[in-house]
């Protein structure tokens, strides 16, 4: 908000025409969110590409003759980096408190992600029923995370055109505008209340837009089902 603010007072002054100032003041306003929301979906990008990594060192582990609590740990130590914090905390849940199963529900709530629900579900399910198909289970699920995380990179490389093609198509407009801020009898004509009806409409229509594209445009993600 501070941030909006501090760019339409900016344009304000440079312009003296406070509609299209406060116009790229709301745009400022907006960035910040999108910035974190950016963040988020790129985060969860990588972590979606390191979950097969961290399945095979624990398929490893296994393997080696660790019992599953101390193969989860060791992930810690030796599992990809950007994971690596999370399973220390669960090394110190198992160790503090010694039951696994209270455990592993700390550590879904910490990871929060519908890949690392089903790796866990499976792991618990293993422990409470036993069985010896760990490591043909774990190898399967690598596999097949590993598919799933190539398949949605090539849809979003291939829909990245489009959203950006629409984001260029909403921005132009205003990109425009910015320009005309250099000539002050264009910003006077703003100034006046027909000039304030053409930026509202025009406001309204990209906001519009912009929510369709990112709705029509977008992936579906993955959800929690096994919270």
């Amino acid at each position: 908000m501070a941030f909006g603010l501090v760019v339409a007072f900016s344009l304000f002054v440079v312009t003296a025409a406070w509609p299209v100032a406060a116009c790229f003041g709301l745009f400022a306003s907006w960035l910040p969110m999108a910035l974190v929301s950016w963040q988020a979906r790129r985060r969860a990008g990588v972590v979606r590409e390191l979950w097969p990594d961290a399945v095979d060192h624990l398929r490893s582990a296994i393997r080696a003759g660790l019992p599953l609590p101390e193969a989860l740990i060791q992930l810690g130590t030796k599992g990809p980096e950007p994971l690596r914090a999370v399973f220390l905390d669960f090394a110190g849940d198992y160790r503090s408190g010694g039951s696994f199963g209270s455990a592993l529900d700390r550590l879904k709530e910490r990871l929060a992600d519908p890949v690392a629900d089903r790796i866990i579900e499976a792991l618990r399910l293993t422990r409470d029923v036993g069985g010896s198909d760990l490591g043909r289970l774990l190898g399967t699920l690598a596999e097949f995370l590993r598919d799933n995380a190539r398949t949605r990179s090539e849809l979003e490389a291939r829909q990245s055109w489009t959203v950006n093609a629409a984001r260029l198509a909403v921005a132009a407009p205003w990109l425009v505008l910015l320009l005309l801020a250099t000539r002050p009898e264009a910003m006077a004509a703003y100034a006046k209340p027909a000039g304030l009806l053409v930026l509202g409409g025009g406001l309204a229509a990209s906001a519009v837009c912009y929510r369709l594209m990112l709705r029509i445009g977008s992936l579906p993600a993955e959800r929690r089902v096994l919270r």
